[in-house]
C-alpha cells in the first residue's frame, strides 16, 4: 500500500489539502491540482497550501477540470494509480445564482475525470458526493439504500448526476469507483461560506448571525479529521464486483460519513457561544431555497467496510476550529 502515486483534486480546498498531506505523511507520492477560484477568498487556498501542502512535499498545480486537455496533460505527467476526486463546485445557495459553475465543474469536469480515469487503468477512483443528494428525504438515519431521485438543489442534483455517471464508467470499463456522501464538514481551514466560519466571524464583529427557519433545520457536523479518516481507509479498499445486476461489472459504491449526531442550528448557535465566548445577535430568516429540515448519517455501512464511525463531539471540533481562526486572523 506504501508508496502509491495518488493524484488529489481540488487539492487547495478544505477537505482535498488535509487529505493530501494525509496521504502524503503515510509515504505516498501524492500530487495535487486545483483552480484557485474565487468563490471565496483565494487568499485561504493559497494559506493551505503553504500550512499544509508545502511541508508535506505536496505540489498543487493550477488546473481547471473543466479543461479537458490541460486535465490529460496532467494525469499524463503525475501518472496516478489512484484518485481522490474532491474538485467540485461547492455550496448549496450559490447554485440558485451561478447554476453554470456546477454544470462546468460538477458535470463537465466530473466527466472529464471518469475519462482520464479509464484511459489509465486506474486502480480506484474515490470522488466527493454530498449528503444534499438526500434532499426533503423525511425518513432518518439517511441510509445509502434510501431513494434519491428528488435534490431540491441543482448542487444536490449534479452529485447525483456524478454517483450515477460513475457507475455507468464502473460497470462499462470495470475499474473501482466510491462516492463518498459528506456529512456538513467543519474544522480549522475550513470554507468562509460555511455556517460555523460565518458565524464565528460575524460574532467576533458583534454581527447579527442569519438563523433560517427560527433555527429548527439540523444538521449532522463532521469533523474534518474524521472525514478524513474515512477517505483514507476507503481509497484503499475498493469494492469487489456486485451489483442488483448480477451480470454487472460494476465496482461501484456510496458511502455515508457523517458524525450521526445531528443538532439544532438554534443548539449549534449555542455551543459555538460557549466556545467563543460571546453571545450571538440572532436573526431570524424564513427558510431558504434549496435548503433541507435535516440531515442525519446512518453510518452503518462505512462501519461494515472499513471499521470505522466518525465520533469528534462538537465542542471538542469547534473548539479546535476556533483555536485556529485566531491565528490565522491574527
Amino acid at each position: 500500500m506504501s508508496g502509491q502515486r495518488i493524484l488529489v483534486t481540488g487539492a487547495a480546498g478544505f477537505v482535498g489539502s488535509f487529505v493530501a498531506a494525509r496521504l502524503a505523511a503515510m509515504g505516498h507520492q501524492v500530487s495535487g491540482c486545483d483552480n484557485f477560484n474565487d468563490y471565496y477568498a483565494p487568499r485561504l487556498k493559497h494559506d493551505r497550501v503553504e500550512a499544509l501542502l508545502a511541508p508535506a512535499g505536496v505540489a498543487c498545480e493550477r488546473v481547471d477540470i473543466a479543461d479537458q486537455a490541460a486535465l490529460s496533460a496532467l494525469f499524463d505527467a503525475v501518472q496516478p494509480e489512484l484518485v481522490v476526486h474532491l474538485a467540485a463546485q461547492a455550496g448549496v445557495r450559490y447554485s440558485l445564482e451561478n447554476p453554470s459553475a456546477y454544470i462546468q465543474s460538477n458535470l463537465v469536469g466530473f466527466g472529464n475525470i471518469l475519462e482520464a480515469c479509464r484511459h489509465r487503468q486506474i486502480e480506484h477512483l474515490l470522488y466527493a458526493s454530498s449528503s444534499s443528494v438526500y434532499g426533503s428525504n423525511a425518513k432518518v438515519p439517511f441510509s445509502e439504500a434510501d431513494r434519491v431521485d428528488e435534490p431540491v438543489s441543482l448542487y444536490a442534483a449534479t452529485k447525483k448526476a456524478n454517483e450515477l455517471m460513475a457507475y455507468s464508467y464502473s460497470h462499462l470499463y470495470g475499474f473501482p469507483a466510491t462516492g463518498l456522501r459528506f456529512f456538513t464538514v467543519y474544522g480549522p481551514w475550513g470554507r468562509p461560506d460555511m455556517a460555523y466560519f460565518s458565524f464565528t466571524e460575524k460574532m467576533m464583529r458583534g454581527e447579527k448571525i442569519p438563523v433560517f427557519a427560527e433555527g429548527k433545520l439540523m444538521r449532522d457536523f463532521t469533523y474534518i479529521d474524521d472525514i478524513v479518516e474515512g477517505v483514507v481507509r476507503l481509497l484503499f479498499k475498493p469494492q469487489a464486483p456486485s451489483g442488483h445486476d448480477k451480470a454487472s461489472k460494476a465496482r461501484h459504491a456510496v458511502f455515508n460519513i457523517g458524525n450521526s449526531q445531528p443538532v439544532t442550528v438554534l443548539d449549534f448557535v449555542r455551543t459555538l457561544e460557549r466556545v467563543l465566548g460571546v453571545r450571538a445577535v440572532l436573526d431570524f430568516q424564513p427558510m431558504q431555497p434549496g435548503d433541507v429540515p435535516a440531515t442525519h448519517a446512518d453510518t452503518s455501512r462505512l462501519q461494515e467496510w472499513v471499521g470505522y464511525k466518525p465520533a469528534t463531539p462538537l465542542e471538542t471540533g469547534l473548539a479546535s476550529f476556533r483555536d485556529w481562526y485566531r491565528g490565522w486572523r491574527a
